[in-house]
C-alpha cells in the first residue's frame, strides 16, 4: 500500500474515533470535508475543530464559548456569498465554511452556533440574532444588517454575544452598537431578543430550513 494511502487510512480513523466520542458529526462528511478543503490551511482547520469538540465537552460553558469563539473568528476569513458561492445570500453549515476557509457574518454565527451545540450547550441557551450594526463610531447614522449569537444563562439573562467583529464576548448592554431586529433558534423565532412570538415558526426563515437539512445531512443535530 502506498504511503498516501496509508495516511489517507489513518487519518480517517483518527476522525472516525473523534466522531465516536464526541457523536456530533459524520466521520466520512468530515473526511470527506477534509478532502474537499481549498487549501492545506482550511484542512488543518477542520482537523483541530475536531479536536476541539473532543476536548471541550466537559469544559464550564463559558469557556466553551471562549474557545469556540476564538477558534472561527483566527481560522475563518471574511468573504462575501457572491465570491465564495457566486450566489448574493448562502448560509453555510459549519463544515462548508471551514472547507472554504471564509464566511460572512452569517457564516461564522453558524459555525459557533452549530459547534456550541456539538459541545454540550443546550439550544435554548442560543439564538442567531439579525441585528443592525452602527458602522463608524457612536455618532455615525451608518447602519449595515448583520449577524451575531446570542448565549443566554437562563431565559431571562441578559445574553452574552459572540461576533465576529469584535474578538471579546460582551454582554449585550456593552454592545451599544448592535440594534437586534430578531432573533432565531432550532425553536422558535423571536422579535427582537425578548419574548417568543406564538405565530412565528422558523419554516419562515427558508434559508434556515435548507442549512438545518443540510447540516442533519452531515450529522449535527
Amino acid at each position: 500500500m502506498r504511503l498516501n494511502s496509508i495516511l489517507a487510512l489513518l487519518a480517517l480513523a483518527a476522525l472516525t474515533f473523534v466522531a465516536v466520542i464526541c457523536n456530533a458529526f459524520d466521520a466520512t462528511a468530515l473526511a470527506r470535508a477534509v478532502a474537499r478543503a481549498s487549501t492545506p490551511r482550511a484542512a488543518d482547520t477542520i482537523k483541530a475543530w475536531a479536536n476541539l469538540l473532543a476536548s471541550a465537552r466537559e469544559l464550564p460553558d463559558i469557556e466553551k464559548l471562549r474557545q469556540v469563539n476564538d477558534f472561527f473568528n483566527r481560522n475563518t476569513q471574511f468573504e462575501e456569498d457572491q465570491r465564495l458561492w457566486a450566489v448574493p445570500d448562502y448560509w453555510a453549515t459549519p463544515l462548508e465554511t471551514m472547507t472554504m476557509g471564509a464566511g460572512d457574518c452569517e457564516d461564522f454565527s453558524i459555525a459557533k452556533y452549530f459547534t456550541l451545540k456539538a459541545v454540550g450547550i443546550p439550544v435554548e441557551r442560543l439564538r442567531l440574532v439579525y441585528v443592525k450594526a452602527r458602522i463608524g463610531g457612536p455618532s455615525s447614522g451608518m447602519n449595515q444588517a448583520h449577524m451575531v449569537l446570542a448565549y443566554y444563562t437562563n431565559p431571562d439573562s441578559e445574553p452574552l454575544v459572540l461576533d465576529n467583529l469584535i474578538s471579546e464576548i460582551r454582554p449585550a448592554s456593552r454592545r451599544a452598537d448592535l440594534t437586534p431586529v430578531f432573533s432565531f433558534n432550532s425553536d422558535g423565532i423571536w422579535a427582537g431578543t425578548g419574548n417568543k412570538d406564538p405565530n412565528a415558526d422558523s419554516s419562515r426563515l427558508s434559508r434556515w430550513r435548507d442549512l438545518l437539512a443540510r447540516a442533519r445531512a452531515e450529522g449535527f443535530d
